[in-house]
């Protein structure tokens, strides 16, 4: 089979690009192209060798570079060489331009800058890792968002995630025989958001879980009838309390997320 070789470049951390393409990528399954990285491209010293690297292995290239000069060289190279070559950005460069009557910066990484932005996603990032899983309930009505749910849903890694959109998260795992902590129900400005998953999803993600701890699957922590009971009793503690529930049995973290900034918007409106 033929090696397919997919360069990604980007001034800065990458990121862009590769979500980009990771989001291209999934809509061809069948393609598994060998990925060449080339991030924090902001010098000719840089440049250079990203053209030697595409030159010894030519294939599609993918760009984020706000350089034109680094533009316009890249562009010439892959010409030379027969290899596509797309900026991910320009198109929407120009549109914005056009829209707001203004020319783009063009600073490399000026969405990386350590500003006050930056400065509350590390609040936000230092917040979460305090109230993970219930560990803090101190402070939970200075939280944005509170996601309750038993163990498994996704309660931490979607925490993190809203965390680098400056979102301050907790989560309060439910715990079969253990009620809810006072100060979640005291809690009047955070969002509260239930998380549930199907029960036979659950205990698969579950086995799992016990299988990296290396521990016995025969326990009520992967029983099924137990499982179905645990979903119940959560729905019941979600209706109960009027919380929106997000059913994450299909859906990745960034999907949870979203939903969860959705809600979150609309939340910040009706408490505004």
């Amino acid at each position: 089979m033929e090696t397919l070789h997919l360069h990604l470049i980007s001034d800065a951390t990458g990121e862009t690009i590769g979500n980009l393409t990771r989001a291209c990528l999934a809509q061809f399954p069948n393609v598994e192209p060998n990925e060449h990285p080339w991030n924090l491209v902001r010098t000719e010293k840089d440049i250079n060798k990203v053209i030697k690297g595409i030159e010894k292995n030519p294939g599609m290239v993918l760009y984020t570079l706000v350089n034109r000069k680094f533009q316009n060289r890249l562009e010439k190279s892959c010409l030379n060489l027969g290899v596509p070559c797309v900026s991910a950005l320009d198109p929407i460069f120009a549109a914005m331009s056009k829209f707001f009557g203004l020319k783009s910066q063009e600073k490399p990484g000026h969405q990386h800058v350590m500003d006050a932005e930056y400065f509350h996603r590390l609040e936000a990032m230092n917040y979460v890792l305090t109230h993970d899983d219930g560990q803090s309930v101190a402070g939970l009505d200075k939280a944005d968002v509170i996601l309750v749910g038993v163990s498994r849903t996704s309660k931490t890694p979607t925490c993190l995630y809203l965390a680098n959109r400056g979102i301050s998260a907790a989560n309060i795992p439910l715990v079969p025989g253990y009620p809810l902590p006072p100060e979640l129900l005291k809690a009047k400005k955070p969002l509260i958001i239930g998380l549930t998953k199907n029960p036979k999803n659950l205990v698969q993600v579950r086995k799992n879980r016990l299988n990296v701890l290396n521990q016995d699957h025969e326990t009520d922590y992967a029983d099924i009838e137990t499982v179905q009971e645990e979903v119940r009793d959560a729905r019941r503690i979600f209706t109960r309390n009027h919380w929106p529930v997000i059913d994450g049995t299909r859906k990745s973290i960034e999907e949870i997320a979203a939903i969860v900034l959705q809600l979150y918007a609309r939340h910040k409106e009706g408490v505004s």
